[in-house]
């Protein structure tokens, strides 16, 4: 009896099992959404590498020293490199499976655009470099980066407004300590 009563209940959980996986759909291969993020990747990189050749020196280095322009520029021929890999691999093999990734979620779309529009007006702001407010020089960037990081954390679901602020400035603060005042690059 225990075998005819196991072989009933193993077609049900096959079934349970289908319906499970015909419950999760994957996001469908695509192979121009590869090529546009190659492109896309490719362009972003090509960009850097012109922005970091026109990074201002207060000092030319030595040869064979290391200046402020070093690592920004490895980063950038790194960040080309790969993306022509990858604008190489979505050319010439089919587009990889995407079952194990979810299909975009309702209002996906919404929080890109809105993080392009706050990361814009984050360089729209840091490129103010300073202002002058009753008398005093206040420096744009602590707090341009300050809100670019509360704004982010908020967008994406962020909700404990304590942790928010600690988070948003620490990171500042480590962001400005290091490069603006150890490094003297001009933020």
């Amino acid at each position: 009896m225990t075998s005819s009563s196991s072989d009933a209940s193993a077609p049900d959980a096959v079934a349970t099992a289908d319906a499970a996986a015909d419950e999760y759909q994957g996001a469908p291969a695509s192979r121009t959404l590869e090529i546009v993020f190659g492109v896309v990747a490719l362009a972003f990189s090509a960009g850097y590498l012109v922005l970091t050749t026109q990074i201002p020196l207060r000092r030319e280095a030595a040869p064979g020293q290391i200046d402020a322009r070093f690592w920004p520029l490895v980063i950038a021929v790194t960040a080309v490199v790969i993306s022509l890999a990858i604008l190489a691999i979505a050319l010439t093999r089919p587009a990889p499976g995407r079952e194990d990734l979810e299909r975009i979620q309702p209002g996906g779309h919404v929080r890109v655009i809105a993080t392009l529009a706050i990361s814009g007006a984050f360089i729209a702001l840091w490129s103010l470099g300073s202002v002058i407010l009753f008398g005093y020089r206040i420096e744009v960037f602590p707090v341009a980066a300050a809100l670019l990081m509360a704004a982010l954390m908020l967008l994406y679901g962020h909700r404990r407004w304590l942790s928010l602020v600690i988070y948003s400035a620490s990171v500042t603060a480590f962001v400005y300590v290091v490069f603006g005042m150890l490094l003297r690059i001009p933020l």
